[in-house]
């Protein structure tokens, strides 16, 4: 019977689960169909994951905490678990999730899960390409595939794929579908030194992944909302900068975020950090700093000052280096006429005379006297550049992910302190030393412009986030 399928025994999963996130959520539920020349063999559990269960998920699933409370934990049914999957292709609607939080299940019990991985969604995508929805819902409704158990159970969903297989062998025929599961579960060929075990844990979400060769020398960072899927295209990639990556790549790191919001300021501060020598060469920060006001004599003169000694006055800045800043300060002067012996940029004579460029028209004066609006005028062409005081009461955050289980983004004095899962985690991440960084610095701004009605402020109590 497999062979109508695939040339290889398949095993169809499905799981409920408490939530979304396979480190700090519990299966619940597992449900499996193994397919073979045998024929076909289900197998279902109820699972007691340890905690509570949201009452969200409870409606979606119709698996209530009193259900489980009887039930094993999945210590006691993992082996025969693993010998139901073991030497099959994997199956899933979106496989990486279910494949996942059994990986992290069994590698709590220092036991291992590796196998060819087939999602459905993918090949429904592939065999289906003209339709646009492909959730299983989209599928009941178009092929008429019916259930008899809750629509959200675990070995009711493991069936429904089968009953797209069939859908699928029917419409395409056996040929086809063999051919498009293999190229489905076909691998590009991976770097020599690269551990195999690595791609295997490679998540289909959202996050930031790191290359390293040599001596764990960061070669690249890269992010993307699916990192299994941008880190193989690397691999399949005939340019000749890629094909030279791969020969160096020895290992592989990743981040899952929530979102592109976590992705792209973690991705901006790890290149900052690490500088890696196959990302487009960053602008190197020589020496951060900015540009303070002072009165000398009833006039305005800039000075410069390392970022480090910024504290509470206003400041100008912050510029990469000191010859940014004067580059900036020398466009700034020719543009409105100011004149460089008021600003202390050119030597002053003891006598009253006029500078050079006064006696080339780029100077409005002020050296002989001429200028009484010098200082407005420095002030306002400035202004711009003024460093922007922290405008909230504490740190703030920016939530993104599912709304039954966002994570908040978490920002203060223009720094980001990173990820919170839940509220309890608050005090330890406001409790880091604060790093500012540029480029992260221009992002924050850029998201406060485009979500500042979403800013949440945090609160160190029991009280829950209140809006901005």
């Amino acid at each position: 019977m497999n062979n109508l399928y695939f040339s290889f025994p398949l095993v169809l999963v499905d799981l409920e689960t408490t939530g979304a996130n396979p480190n700090s959520d519990r299966i619940t539920e597992v449900g499996i169909v193994q397919i073979d020349e045998q024929g076909c063999r289900s197998w279902s559990q109820l699972v007691n994951p340890g905690k509570e269960i949201p009452e969200f998920i409870q409606e979606l699933t119709g698996i209530s905490n009193e259900m489980v409370a009887d039930a094993p934990p999945f210590a006691e049914v993992a082996e025969q678990v693993l010998e139901l999957l073991q030497g099959r292709v994997f199956v899933a609607h979106n496989a990486r999730f279910d494949y996942g939080f059994l990986k992290q299940e069994f590698k709590r019990l220092d036991m291992r899960l590796q196998a060819q991985v087939l999602c459905t969604v993918k090949l429904s995508r592939k065999l289906y390409p003209a339709e646009h929805k492909h959730s299983l819902d989209a599928l009941i409704a178009r092929y008429g595939l019916t259930f008899t158990g809750g629509r959200h159970r675990a070995l009711t969903d493991a069936e429904l794929l089968q009953q797209f297989l069939d859908v699928a062998l029917k419409d395409h025929g056996s040929e086809a579908l063999h051919q498009a599961i293999a190229g489905l579960l076909r691998q590009p060929a991976l770097p020599p030194a690269l551990d195999p075990a690595q791609i295997d844990e490679l998540p289909e979400s959202s996050g930031v992944y790191i290359f390293y060769g040599a001596d764990d020398v960061a070669l690249y960072i890269g992010k993307n909302h699916n990192i299994r899927k941008r880190v193989l295209a690397h691999f399949s990639d005939a340019n000749p900068k890629e094909v030279q990556l791969a020969k160096r790549t020895q290992r592989l790191a990743w981040h899952e975020t929530s979102g592109e919001l976590g992705a792209v300021l973690l991705e901006t501060s790890l290149v900052s950090q690490l500088e890696p020598s196959y990302n487009p060469p960053q602008r190197r920060i020589k020496e951060l700093g900015a540009w303070r006001l002072v009165s000398k004599d009833d006039v305005l003169q800039p000075y410069w000052m390392p970022w480090a000694e910024a504290g509470a006055e206003p400041v100008f800045g912050p510029f990469r280096s000191r010859r940014e800043a004067a580059n900036v300060l020398n466009k700034m002067i020719d543009g409105h006429g100011l004149c460089r012996q008021i600003l202390g940029l050119e030597p002053k004579p003891k006598s009253i005379a006029p500078c050079s460029a006064f006696l080339e028209g780029r100077c409005r004066g002020g050296c002989v006297g001429r200028d009484i609006t010098h200082n407005a005028r420095f002030s306002a062409a400035i202004e711009r550049y003024r460093f922007p005081l922290w405008p909230y009461q504490g740190a703030v955050a920016l939530a993104e992910g599912p709304e039954w289980a966002p994570v908040l983004q978490v920002f203060d004095q223009w720094c980001y302190l990173g990820a919170l899962n839940h509220i309890d985690e608050l005090p330890a991440l406001l409790a880091k030393p604060r790093k500012f960084e540029l480029d992260v610095f221009k992002l924050i701004q850029k998201e406060f412009k485009k979500q500042g009605h979403k800013l949440q402020k945090l609160a160190t109590g029991v009280e829950s986030q209140k809006d901005l």
